[in-house]
């Protein structure tokens, strides 16, 4: 038998998708709005902040995060972001339908991947917008910023990017696999968006107190929500890592967190039962 074309059959999932989405337009623009809405609403309340505070994090520190820096990092977590609502969400919040409806025994008969065709059948098309949002935020800081990025700069920025993606992902494949004991997992979707809630700030802002330590030290050693987002803003900015490794421990979460997501994925799919079983 000959090995599926993969990006052959990815172009097609994407087709299908713009194509449905075309199908209900007004679903469609009103996505597009209400993130629009939610992103100038994010924006306006950083821009409050700012006019109370010259900086978030200890001021005169390198953990500290000026206007501008602050709105390239949180550029840096809403493309991430919305990388992972554009392409992944969209597919393990449909597995528990799967499993529910037996649809499940299709994508286990057909001769591709399985996880790969559970990961990418569906994509938000509309979320992509989020992505551009989030692009011309970024582009309009480090124009205000006016430092010169150098091409390893920026090349390590999208490596890290791309290693932030891979993260979330493998945390959301995990989650997703619980749908086989659990048959519904909405509350472990409500805990992955609790628990990434965290990375919607900087890492130096949890210093401080002893419970700000705490998960500091949580989210940045046990499940590094935080460094796959600082780090990469970090890189891009010139600002100081501290300790100067603490990029390599990201990308060795995000090695070890795909093997056992999908570890984790193929062991749900020993204890899944057929709806002709």
């Amino acid at each position: 038998m000959s090995r599926p074309d993969y990006f052959r059959v990815w172009s097609t999932f994407l087709r299908n998708s713009v194509v449905r989405e075309m199908s209900f337009r007004g679903n469609f623009l009103i996505t597009i709005v209400t993130r629009a809405f939610w992103f100038a609403a994010q924006l306006i309340l950083f821009e409050i902040i700012f006019k109370t505070v010259p900086a978030i994090g200890a001021t005169g520190t390198a953990g500290a995060w000026q206007r501008e820096e602050y709105f390239a990092f949180m550029a840096t977590g809403m493309l991430i972001n919305a990388v992972v609502e554009t392409f992944f969400m969209p597919n393990c919040a449909n597995f528990s339908e799967l499993i529910r409806t037996g649809n499940l025994d299709f994508a286990l008969l057909k001769p591709i991947d399985t996880q790969f065709l559970i990961s990418f059948e569906k994509v938000n098309v509309a979320m992509l917008n989020q992505v551009l949002l989030a692009g011309a935020l970024l582009g309009y800081s480090l124009w205000l910023l006016d430092r010169p990025i150098s091409i390893a700069q920026a090349s390590m920025y999208l490596l890290l990017l791309g290693i932030g993606v891979a993260f979330f992902y493998s945390l959301m494949i995990a989650l997703a696999s619980t749908s086989i004991w659990f048959g519904r997992n909405q509350g472990l979707y409500d805990f992955w968006f609790y628990i990434t809630a965290f990375a919607r700030y900087p890492q130096s802002i949890y210093s401080g107190s002893p419970a700000g330590e705490i998960l500091r030290f949580a989210f940045s050693y046990v499940m590094p929500i935080l460094l796959v987002v600082t780090v990469p803003a970090r890189v891009l900015l010139s600002k100081t890592l501290d300790p100067s490794w603490l990029h390599l421990v990201g990308i060795a979460a995000t090695l070890v967190g795909l093997v056992v997501s999908r570890w984790v994925f193929h062991w749900s799919l020993r204890s899944y039962r057929s709806a002709s079983s």
